[in-house]
């Protein structure tokens, strides 16, 4: 799907351990980044997210445990399990995102390419719709 990316993240290491390496306006992200943070402590039966963004660039990382990420653009759907700290999933556009089945580990921590701006939220999922109607015309 072009709408959402599933990016493999080089991990490096040796004897001591591993690393994966994340640099702004790099091939893994290539946007600037304005924001980081992250959701845990989150139990398996909550739904995360339900919302879309009308410009906000994102990437996703698990980086304990796992979750399924959903998302949909207004014509396509699909869930992705994102279930270590090699994958990452870059969200662009106008797309709906929900998060759930939580293990009880998951840490997710997500890049952002703007600050926290509750303009660019939508909530509702017929004004998605509606949103995504009017890229078409």
């Amino acid at each position: 799907m072009k709408f959402v990316e599933i990016v493999n993240l080089d991990i490096h290491g040796d004897h001591r351990g591993s690393l994966i390496s994340l640099e702004e306006n790099s091939m893994v992200v290539p946007f600037d980044i304005k924001r980081v943070y992250y959701i845990f402590d989150t139990k398996d039966d909550v739904i995360r997210g339900k919302h879309a963004h009308k410009e906000l660039e994102q990437l996703v990382i698990a980086i304990n445990g796992k979750c399924n990420f959903y998302v949909d653009n207004g014509f396509e759907k699909q869930t992705i399990k994102i279930d270590g700290p090699s994958k990452a999933i870059h969200i662009k556009g106008l797309v709906w995102r929900e998060m759930m089945d939580f293990s009880e580990d998951c840490v997710l921590m997500v890049l952002a390419s703007e600050h926290y701006n509750t303009a660019d939220y939508i909530y509702d999922y017929h004004e998605f719709l509606d949103e995504v109607g009017k890229g078409i015309k």
